[in-house]
């Protein structure tokens, strides 16, 4: 293997560092193989990649024999991975995919994600993988390992009360989300001022009575205005209620009217565990069944 250091430089030789797209590359070799062993990565294995950049997980995820489909924004690394892999690209092990991972359309096939990924587009690409795993269409991932800015792991596994919030409540829906090894700055180049973190998300499969598309957008929308009781935020109707099937405006108006009394209403939305929410949106859902 040539190595991060190598691919970096061979990179950066033939453009600089975009900071706009959130180019930060990882270049300690070890913390690159840990990603590939947080996934279990073995050649049975379709794993998508999300911003290659100079291909130095790339590199880590074919050694391991996997088929791989990376997906990169950046003309100019695209053009420097098809140097550096133009074997793989032949032989079909590697599939580069040139264009916004959260618009392209993924292969159905993918089992597990593997990614350094760009941090400004880490919840929108939650979401993403998300949709993907409940689409009947597509095969469900197995497991997903990404590299993300430490505050925003923390949101995500909800490590402390105080990180309590939409982010980790909905993802807990369908993940078991798991904060792995820190990664300080120093081990990327160029370095952010922040520090990052592994994540790993598990599927955890459990069916839920009601809804999950529900449930997502009363958490969303209470955690919205997160100071306020229940009884002040679920009044407003979710924009996207129509999306539902069997939902609409007047129903959830009906619901919320039907809880009036209901002790819950009394609550802000990080006094709630995830269960309380489903149990919440079963109520909204039993109530209004005819409406």
């Amino acid at each position: 293997m040539r190595g991060a250091r190598w691919l970096i430089d061979c990179l950066r030789d033939k453009q600089p560092i975009d900071k706009s797209l959130g180019q930060h590359f990882l270049v300690n070799d070890e913390l690159i193989a840990r990603a590939v062993e947080l996934g279990d990565v073995d050649s049975d294995d379709h794993v998508l990649e999300v911003g290659p950049g100079p291909g130095v997980l790339t590199e880590a995820l074919l050694a391991n024999g996997c088929t791989l489909t990376s997906v990169e924004i950046d003309s100019g690394a695209v053009s420097h991975l098809k140097d550096c892999f133009l074997p793989e690209i032949e032989s079909g092990q590697l599939n580069l995919l040139e264009g916004d991972v959260l618009t392209i359309t993924w292969p159905k096939d993918i089992t597990k994600i593997v990614a350094n990924i760009p941090y400004q587009i880490s919840s929108p690409l939650i979401e993403q993988i998300t949709r993907y795993h409940r689409n009947p269409r597509t095969s469900s991932i197995e497991a997903v390992v990404l590299l993300v800015q430490e505050e925003f792991a923390e949101r995500l596994t909800m490590e402390y009360e105080s990180d309590v919030g939409s982010l980790g409540m909905t993802a807990s829906l369908d993940w078991i989300c798991e904060k792995e090894d820190k990664v300080a700055p120093h081990n990327f180049s160029p370095m952010p001022k922040v520090n990052s973190c592994y994540v790993t998300l598990v599927p955890h499969n459990e069916q839920w009575p009601c809804d999950v598309r529900l449930i997502r957008q009363m958490i969303h929308l209470a955690f919205h205005q997160r100071r306020k009781k229940l009884r002040s935020t679920l009044k407003n109707v979710p924009r996207r209620i129509g999306r539902i099937n069997g939902w609409h405006a007047q129903r959830w108006k009906d619901a919320f009217t039907a809880h009036q009394s209901d002790e819950r209403m009394e609550s802000r939305p990080e006094e709630l565990e995830l269960e309380d929410w489903i149990e919440l949106c079963q109520s909204f859902t039993s109530t209004t069944e005819n409406s």
